[in-house]
């Protein structure tokens, strides 16, 4: 970016690779490990997946790649929406950033080639305002990419937002701080131009049709894909999660919440459905997705507000806050959404400041005058903006629920210890989306079977971040990856097999521990905060005792590569 030059490379070696499987191999291959994550040697990774652009249901999804300021280690963070399709649409398999620089700019691409514009018009504005002078400016037929103030700012906890199907920026690469990567290479905005663009065709349409057709039905005959998440969202998580005694609440201090059901899936659910107008609780994210488990919440006149209320949002701007009004976890998630920050990671921030008194548990008021400081660029706004674990450093709070420096997502490790051993092991650092195993079937409060369990996870949910598939897809698709082989090798033109899905996600994995490792993690980097292993959370009786020298061997082939 720093003297905007564009060149194009077409190598074989990437063919059969897509998403988070060519973000990290890139980072790997070509980012020196120890350099700063906001210099100029990092580089910042757009990739669509191996399916992304081909028609198949929950299958746009994107990844962005780099080091992470957040982490300090690789990082890939993903997203749905309609960016990814625009990108696949456009025929790029990745685009790749370079360099830093000091001014902003809006990256154009279009069939015509590569410019940059000025974005000092957008500069400093909320997301909806800079998203819909973007359109105004480039047409209609563009998707977006864009950082917020935040990432201006090039603070840890910015994002990079993409657009939902009705043009809203709210479809969030939130893990890891790369927006502020964004920022440091000058990078305001991506402009994804696909006029005169028609569908992509696959190589082999017969045989493409036919297996997606069967890829199609089982989605529809899958319970959690074709009821549970249309009506309920991710939002469907609050019950279970309460129930288990793993819903984060007042900083992770305890597993259940007094007054849980004011924010359930079913009480979101009726919510929207009493208010009407803008308000739906069944939207899909990107076009043609059977799953549409997201939502927009509108306010009491019908008014769009925001959107999605996901339970990640609704846990740590909700319950981890002690707040249970869903218009106030909605004007938290707002304000996120409008200055591009992660809500996990900001919501880890809050809890860490109400541990402290700086905010009462349960003052959304003052959460939502706290968040306005990172606009505002006042200091409060910029140790919020540095994420939780540095927050908990400058006021002396022991008790911050992070791994490898990033906020926990809304699973309290004590009580779905397999989760507490993915947020240990994982090179992601907490992330849920790195081996998600609370619909394991095992005793979730024994420490019996959860490595297993976290391992196998991470392979799984490495797949799908390669095929750009969405995860929720998994409990349809029941392993049958020959299958799924068989779509990819009919869209792309180059065999793929089952064997080979699972074997790119395992060398993906191996290749961002390799890059964690010449990073300066090592085997005791793989833990949780004291706290999780002390203090019993009293909802679940339980503290995480799966022991280091277990944790130990989740990665245990990381140093064969």
């Amino acid at each position: 970016m720093s003297s905007l030059a564009v060149s194009e490379d077409k190598e074989s070696k990437y063919k059969k690779i897509g998403g988070r499987a060519l973000t990290s191999k890139i980072i790997h291959d070509e980012v020196p490990a120890t350099c700063h994550p906001l210099g100029s040697k990092n580089k910042l990774v757009f990739a669509t997946g191996l399916l992304t652009g081909s028609g198949a249901s929950s299958a746009d999804r994107y990844s962005i790649g780099a080091k992470s300021p957040l982490t300090g280690g690789i990082k890939e963070s993903n997203a749905g929406g309609i960016s990814g399709l625009a990108l696949g649409k456009l025929g790029v398999r990745a685009l790749v950033f370079e360099n830093i620089r000091d001014d902003f700019k809006i990256v154009h691409l279009s069939t015509s080639g590569v410019k940059f514009d000025d974005a000092e018009p957008i500069l400093g504005k909320d997301l909806s305002e800079a998203a819909t002078w973007l359109r105004e400016k480039y047409g209609k037929h563009v998707a977006v990419w864009l950082i917020g103030v935040a990432g201006e700012q090039k603070m840890n906890l910015s994002a990079i937002a993409g657009q939902d199907k009705d043009g809203h920026p709210t479809r969030y690469n939130g893990r890891g701080g790369l927006g502020a990567v964004a920022g440091s290479k000058g990078i305001k905005a991506i402009v994804l131009d696909t006029s005169g663009v028609g569908k992509n065709r696959p190589e082999d349409r017969d045989e493409f049709k036919a297996a997606l057709k069967e890829y199609h039905n089982w989605l529809m005959e899958a319970p959690a894909t074709s009821k549970v998440f249309p009506e309920l969202g991710t939002a469907s998580l609050v019950e279970s999660t309460n129930s288990l005694g793993a819903l984060p609440t007042r900083n992770f201090s305890i597993g259940t919440m007094e007054d849980y059901k004011n924010i359930s899936g079913e009480t979101l659910r009726k919510t929207l459905l009493e208010r009407g107008g803008a308000s739906t609780p069944t939207h899909a994210c990107m076009p043609g997705c059977i799953i549409r488990c997201s939502n927009v919440f509108g306010d009491e006149e019908g008014n769009y507000v925001t959107g999605p209320m996901e339970y990640e949002n609704i846990g740590l701007l909700g319950s981890n806050l002690d707040i249970s009004d869903l218009d106030e976890i909605a004007e938290l998630n707002r304000l996120c959404n409008e200055y591009g920050i992660d809500t996990i990671e900001t919501g880890g921030a809050l809890g860490v400041l109400m541990a402290q008194n700086v905010i009462s548990f349960g003052d959304a008021e003052g959460a939502i005058a706290a968040l306005k400081e990172i606009k505002e660029g006042k200091p409060l706004g910029r140790i919020i903006g540095s994420g939780a674990e540095l927050v908990g450093k400058i006021y002396g709070e022991p008790h911050v629920p992070t791994a490898k420096g990033q906020t926990m997502p809304a699973y309290d490790p004590r009580a779905i210890k397999g989760l507490g051993v993915t947020y240990a092991t994982s090179p992601q650092g907490a992330d849920h989306t790195a081996g998600q195993t609370i619909r394991a079937q095992l005793d979730h409060h024994s420490p019996e079977g959860q490595v297993e369990a976290s391992r196998g996870a991470q392979t799984a949910n490495t797949i799908w971040d390669n095929l750009g598939m969405c995860m929720f897809s998994a409990g349809a698709v029941q392993g049958r990856f020959d299958r799924i082989g068989d779509l990819v090798t009919a869209y792309i033109g180059e065999k793929v097999t089952g064997e080979d899905i699972i074997n790119s996600a395992k060398e993906t994995l191996k290749i961002e521990h390799a890059f964690n490792k010449k990073a300066g993690f090592t085997k005791a980097d793989d833990k949780l905060a004291d706290y999780f292993y002390e203090e019993e959370n009293k909802a679940s009786n339980t503290v995480f005792d799966v022991s280091q020298e277990e944790l130990e061997t989740v990665g245990v082939d990381r140093d064969d590569l």
